[in-house]
Order: C-alpha cells, then structure tokens, then sequence
C-alpha cells in the first residue's frame, strides 16, 4: 500500500506532503526598491501545489500573483527565499526542467504580421516540433480555422489563445498560466475552461491564476488565495469553501414580511430573494430561525443551507467583502 508522509506548512494553513511537488515556494519575498523607498510584492509566501490536476491562484488586483509567477520561472530575482519547480531550484537548476514547463504571463509576445499557424511554427521550431503538433495545437486552442489570419487581426481573446497554445508547443508536464481567459468572451471562456480541465485530467498540472472566480471553481482541484503577498488560505477547493461554514440559511414562510421583521428584532440579518425566500446572514444554527418564528407561530415550510461560493470566500478572506 503507497503512504505518504505529510508535514505542517510554516504557514499552518494546512498540510503539505513531505515529497517534492510540482511547485514549491519557501519563504518567497520581493520589494521593489524605488527611489525613496520600496514596495513589498510578495511577504514570505509558502506554497505548495502537488503534481497532477488544475491549481488556482487567486488574489486581488496587486496581491503578488503575477510575481510569483515571474520568480517561479526565473524572470524575477527573490530578494529572499526559495522556489523549485518540478524538483528543481529556480536559482541554479532551472535550466534542467524548463524543457518540462510551459507558461503563458500577460498578453503573450507574438509577431502580430504573421500567421496564428506561422508563429507556432516559429517556436516549435526552436523545440524540434514540427507542423503536425502544431496543427494538432491550434485546434485544441479553437484556432483551427483562423489559422492562417494574421496575428494583428485577432482579438484580444483570440491572441490569449494562441498564447496558451504556445504554452503547450512543448508537451509540459507543468503549466504555468496568468489571466489565460484575459479577454476571451463567454465562448472562448467555456473554450479555456474545457482545455485546462482537460489537461489537468491527463496528469499534468496546470497553475492558473484568475480573476474568473466561477471559472476557477468550475476547474480546479485546489486554490490558494493571496492577500498583500501573503497566502491566507490554500487547499482543496471545496474545503476551503466549507472552512467557514455556511453562509447562512434560506427560508421559505409565508409572511415573509413578518417573518423578517420577527428575525431583525432577534438580532438575525434578513433579505428578500427573488424566488420568493428569506435569506438570513450569518447564522450556523437552523434550530434558531425556526424556534425564533414559532414562537411568533409563523411556519417555516422550507429550510436549507445557502451555499457558499468561491466568491464568497475570496470575498471575506481578502477583506474585499461590502
């Protein structure tokens, strides 16, 4: 039988198998020195992210995603700490398993008076992969058909595609992607989210960061969610929706208008849905709402948790919440 033997992250957000993982980040920290002082990009981030399935990486505007990403693949120099991605340290042996990881950060840099088949080919080139793979490529990325339009006439959307293609030129076993669905409208999305899953399915592991927070929940296996450079939360992704409980209940009586005013005066937020129910804020125990309007004799008829969402979640933890 296999075992694995797991340790306390230094962070004490959860457990991390003491066997190397795809990405490993210790104690990562990043200022940018600037003319009479610096700014604080990423605060002693621990992180790891096991091989294999889809990883996202999620924080607000200026949390320090796309640094990170940018010291993991040796773009950007710590000013302390370490990351090792696929075993290996980015400062010294990075070299060894770039051939492993592709990545995608920002807009992707193509030659927008050639080709979306041309480029391809262009890097493929530079891996010994020729127009076959390529082919095979822009199809998986939806680009099969405006293969041979130029690179200055796609959108936006259609360029992040190619660059995720481009990513994938190499056969990664690591993935390493910032915003991919920058831009894409709902099809492209829909488009983006199938691949990754996808590929997350064949074994590799994709690290996506995203604002896309439905997106996100839909296709990844786990999250971690940044606040000012720091990790304030990181695992499974419906354990990380659970770790606060519910987010309250709805009920469905038939005053409603009575029945909320019963529940504000007992100290219990109320709102209206548009379906018709009541929704109480805050609350972990159901056996308050109901025995607070029995005793006014209203007769709750349905019951029920209110789910929480990724949203929710990214929401109170990054303190971004209204």
């Amino acid at each position: 039988m296999n075992t694995t033997t797991f340790v306390l992250d230094r962070a004490g957000l959860g457990e991390m198998p003491a066997t190397s993982g795809a990405i490993e980040v210790n104690g990562l920290h990043k200022v940018y020195r600037r003319r009479g002082g610096g700014t604080v990009a990423v605060d002693r981030l621990d992180l790891y992210v096991p091989e294999g399935g889809v990883f996202g990486f999620l924080g607000p505007n200026g949390s320090g995603k796309t640094t990170t990403i940018r010291c993991l693949l040796g773009l950007v120099a710590p000013s302390a700490g370490t990351c090792r991605v696929m075993g290996a340290d980015v400062k010294t042996a990075l070299p060894q398993v770039i051939r492993t990881v592709g990545s995608l950060v920002e807009e992707p840099a193509l030659f927008p008076t050639f080709t979306g088949r041309r480029n391809l080919e262009l890097l493929g080139g530079l891996y010994g992969i020729g127009p076959r793979a390529v082919e095979k490529i822009l199809e998986q990325v939806g680009l099969g058909e405006r293969a041979d339009d130029l690179v200055k006439r796609y959108s936006l959307g259609m360029r992040q595609r190619l660059g995720v293609g481009a990513a994938l030129l190499k056969d990664p076993a690591l993935l390493i992607l910032d915003e991919p669905a920058n831009g894409l409208d709902p099809a492209g999305i829909k488009e983006i989210r199938q691949l990754l899953r996808r590929l997350g399915d064949e074994g590799r592991t994709v690290f996506v960061s995203s604002h896309q927070l439905g997106e996100i929940q839909q296709i990844c296996d786990r999250v971690a969610i940044l606040r000012r450079g720091r990790c304030v939360t990181s695992g499974l992704v419906h354990d990380v929706m659970a770790a606060g409980g519910a987010a309250g209940f709805l009920v469905r009586v038939d005053d409603l208008e009575t029945a909320a005013s019963v529940l504000d005066r007992a100290g219990m937020r109320t709102q209206r849905t548009d379906d018709g129910l009541l929704r109480v804020e805050q609350v972990r125990d159901a056996a308050r709402v109901t025995e607070t309007l029995a005793a006014e004799r209203l007769w709750v008829t349905e019951l029920r948790p209110e789910e929480r969402t990724l949203e929710d979640v990214f929401l109170e933890l990054t303190g971004e919440a209204s």
